[in-house]
């Protein structure tokens, strides 16, 4: 019987509970996995703690990332053999409306040592990968490549500004934005992950503890300010992002970091002729044109070794509240990883 993470009310991390649970077959277009890996994500949290897109249903399954084998497949489901190596991309349902809903998270999640996910949503791994890593790849750069290559045609010519750089999904914008050619200047509160952002490839580092975000930019970039962010913080960050921006840049945010509402001016946004775009993930997952385009870009350079996941901490399948604990702290550097 496999061990399955579930929870039976939100609160902190030790509402993950591990249960033994009976082996469920997959439906019609749906594969099982065998899991090995599931990586960690800031939505795991939110969903956790009540405060998601969706709300869970008790007892609830969790977890939107992972890797693993191929052991049943569903009625109709081609291109996947029993045995593959592949890994389950995120996403969430939608109506016809595109609005999220909550079917998908009553009725999936990676957590535990098996999982079943629709047959769109499940991707080759690379041969040239552990299965830790290929647990670590989708959220962060299929997000990155959804905000700031296929929406902001990040080019060489661009100068691009990662928020919350040492988090794997700043340091998946990070390598994505540094392929491109571009400038890179990270963003971090803390002076003690200046030098790891360095080595990771950004161009500059600015530490927000200690500088003011538009004072240091402007002198990075001699006067004329960023032209694309790529922020998971939100909040009242927006305005210091606003104040050190170029005219006609762009400001792809894809997160909540900081949940207090915006009180931003617009006449300074109107000036700049700012394009602001949310972006989620799940859209890339949602559309079949920008799924398929967005998992060829990432399997290509991964497989290259262009882009390379880097894994601050593994845990094992026993520890998963641990896990959840430290990534609160926000103290990682990279991903955090499970093993079952």
């Amino acid at each position: 019987m496999p061990r399955i993470v579930r929870f039976n009310e939100t609160g902190g991390p030790e509402v993950l509970k591990l249960y033994d649970e009976r082996l469920q077959h997959p439906g019609e277009g749906e594969v099982r996995l065998k899991i090995e890996a599931m990586g960690l994500n800031r939505a795991e949290i939110m969903f956790r703690d009540g405060k998601y897109a969706a709300d869970p249903v008790f007892p609830s399954r969790i977890g939107i990332e992972g890797s693993g084998t191929i052991d049943a497949l569903g009625a109709g489901v081609s291109g996947f053999n029993l045995g593959d190596k592949v890994a389950a991309i995120p996403f969430l349902s939608w109506d016809k409306w595109n609005n999220w809903t909550a079917e998908s998270v009553m009725r999936y999640g990676i957590y535990g040592e098996s999982a079943i996910v629709p047959a769109y949503t499940v991707a080759p791994n690379p041969e040239n990968i552990s299965m830790i890593e290929a647990a670590a790849i989708w959220c962060q750069y299929l997000t990155a490549w959804g905000g700031i290559i296929s929406y902001a045609k990040l080019s060489s010519d661009d100068i691009a500004l990662i928020t919350a750089a040492s988090s794997s999904a700043g340091l998946g914008g990070l390598q994505i934005a540094k392929l491109t050619g571009a400038m890179t200047i990270a963003v971090t509160r803390t002076a003690g992950k200046k030098q790891f952002l360095l080595d990771a490839g950004a161009d500059h580092v600015v530490v927000t503890d200690d500088e003011d975000l538009r004072e240091r930019v402007m002198e990075i970039t001699e006067g004329r300010g960023f032209t694309v962010a790529y922020d998971p913080v939100g909040g009242e960050f927006m305005a210091d992002l606003i104040a050190a921006v170029q005219p006609c840049g762009t400001i792809v945010n894809y997160g909540n970091l900081r949940t207090e509402p915006i009180n931003v001016a617009i006449l300074p946004m109107l000036v700049k002729r700012l394009n602001i775009k949310f972006h989620s993930l799940f859209d890339t997952m949602r559309i079949p044109e920008e799924r398929e385009c967005g998992i060829k870009y990432v399997l290509d350079n991964v497989t290259s070794g262009a882009l390379k996941v880097i894994v601050d901490k593994t845990f094992t399948l026993d520890h998963i509240a641990d896990a959840h604990r430290y990534m609160e702290t926000n103290a990682q550097m990279g991903k955090i990883v499970v093993t079952a």
